[in-house]
């Protein structure tokens, strides 16, 4: 069995006689063996571009029935919730959380999921030129207002209302 060997450090110099400056710079390595170069694409086959501006709009929600469903299903409609109305303002705007991040938050810290959907709620708003009917801080009513019970009702009204509003907006019926 061999060994493989390491190159002497003169043997990565560039020659000598190479001159000096940016038109004087090293080749580039031929790949290791065993590994071919990286393949080009046929002409016509780019990537895709990110999204940058308006796509699909989303899902208009009636926000009792979700409550509902969030009550029937003790609360895992809320992730189910999260997920879906990230990944539709994400694929809408092309900025924010995607909703496998946002569900991924959802379950590690749940806390911060109330203020994420109405930062990125209003988000949208601003996007349009349009005042915020929601921000991070309509979050706040479900933080304390968990005590009270009837802040996370108040916060899921005003964050699902403005959404269902935005998608209006934008032509869903």
């Amino acid at each position: 069995m061999t060994t493989p060997t390491t190159p002497e450090p003169n043997e990565w110099a560039a020659p000598a006689d190479a001159g000096s400056g940016p038109a004087a710079a090293p080749a580039a390595f031929p790949p290791p063996p065993g590994y071919a170069p990286p393949p080009v694409a046929p002409s016509g086959y780019a990537p895709a571009p990110y999204a940058t501006g308006p796509g699909s709009p989303g899902t208009i929600r009636s926000t009792g029935t979700c409550v509902l469903l969030f009550i029937v299903t003790f609360g895992i409609y809320g992730y189910v919730w999260y997920y879906q109305v990230h990944t539709e303002m994400k694929r809408h705007s092309g900025v924010g959380l995607d909703g496998g991040i946002a569900l991924l938050l959802a379950f590690l810290v749940g806390i911060a999921s109330p203020f994420l959907a109405s930062s990125e709620v209003g988000g949208l708003y601003e996007r349009a030129g349009q005042p915020k009917p929601v921000s991070g801080t309509t979050g706040l009513w479900v933080v304390p207002g968990f005590l009270i019970l009837v802040g996370p009702i108040i916060w899921f009204v005003k964050t699902n209302g403005a959404l269902n509003d935005y998608w209006r907006a934008v032509g869903v019926r």
